[in-house]
């Protein structure tokens, strides 16, 4: 799969953060990160210069280079990254490297710095062109929960996106006990693929916490004619389902009429990849928290499911809470 249709580890709404910053003169470092699109707005200035919807130092007079620390939302894998110059055209910087490292629990900005921090180089110097998304494929297996972002010699980047797998630490986990929700992107869930996402994107399903409003789900178009609509979920790790959310907040008009759920135990020797239902299909009710227990089929280990509305429509988020087998992390998919 193209690397960008992976999770955005450095994403703000999981959690990532710009730390610090060697300068932020014309335009703030937060600004990386912001899930929206850059925009440019004509005329708009401000006391130190052009407003820019980025992260812009000054121009540099020495020798040298910019740079700014990052926190990754979710720790994990790093597959490529995105360098997202729009509209930076004569004020770009002509390359970046990005360096990364693993710290376990919260470091602050001076041990990030520090000379006790291994940092390993990711992406050596590159090239950057302006007003351009650039995109770099990363090859390299390790976890990783920081960055070092360094751009050559100064200039303005209006994103970074960091696309990845992420990592969980499983092992706390299963030192913290309780039933954990297998498919939640915070655990290492991912969805693998859908039949439509034509007003919504099939990640928000297994974001953190509840939608923000109607575009923060998975929602499809109005089906004309027979069938449903799906999506297929590997899960972060295998475990066997004992309860289940399904969250239509914000949607009233456009909800789906019910909903099911399989499971396949493929990574957990299944060879044949059959599909179990664990949900039969069940009516659902709008801008409606749905909890079912009672209702789901013990079927064994699963590493995917299979949620599938009928006919279309929207669903906010989808929680699958379950308990882990003794296996670990897979990474099929």
């Amino acid at each position: 799969m193209d690397f960008t249709d992976l999770i955005d580890l450095a994403s703000e709404r999981l959690g990532g953060a710009v730390l610090v910053a060697n300068d932020e003169f014309f335009a703030p470092k937060e600004n990386l990160l912001k899930p929206s699109q850059p925009i440019f707005i004509e005329g708009k200035y401000t006391d130190l210069g052009k407003w820019m919807d980025g992260w812009e130092s000054r121009r540099r007079r020495t020798p040298g280079f910019d740079w700014c620390i990052l926190r990754l939302g979710l720790p994990g894998i790093i597959r490529g990254i995105v360098v997202d110059t729009s509209f930076f055209r004569g004020n770009y910087p002509e390359q970046c490297s990005l360096e990364a490292c693993a710290v376990a629990g919260l470091p602050d900005v001076v041990e990030l710095s520090s000379g006790a921090t291994e940092w390993t180089e990711i992406l050596p110097l590159s090239q950057l062109k302006g007003d351009s998304l650039n995109p770099f494929a990363v090859n390299n297996d390790r976890r990783f929960t920081h960055l070092r972002f360094k751009i050559y010699p100064d200039g303005g980047v209006a994103r970074l996106r960091v696309y990845g797998e992420v990592v969980p630490d499983w092992d706390e986990i299963r030192r913290n006990g309780g039933q954990v929700d297998l498919a939640a992107v915070e655990n290492g869930g991912l969805v693998l693929s859908c039949s439509d996402m034509f007003f919504g994107h099939r990640h928000n399903l297994i974001m953190p916490g509840r939608a923000l409003n109607m575009s923060d789900g998975w929602e499809t178009k109005r089906r004309r004619g027979p069938g449903y609509d799906w999506v297929i979920i590997k899960l972060g790790a295998v475990g066997n389902i004992k309860r289940v959310e399904v969250d239509t907040a914000w949607f009233k008009g456009n909800f789906p009429d019910s909903c099911s759920l399989e499971s396949s135990g493929a990574a957990a020797n299944d060879p044949e990849f059959g599909w179990h239902s664990v949900l039969a299909q069940t009516r659902l009710q709008a801008h409606t928290r749905h909890f079912f227990a009672a209702e789901l089929s013990d079927v064994g280990p699963a590493s995917h499911v299979r949620f599938s509305i009928f006919p279309d429509g929207g669903v906010s988020r989808l929680r699958l809470y379950g308990t882990l087998v003794d296996q670990s992390r897979n990474g099929a998919a």
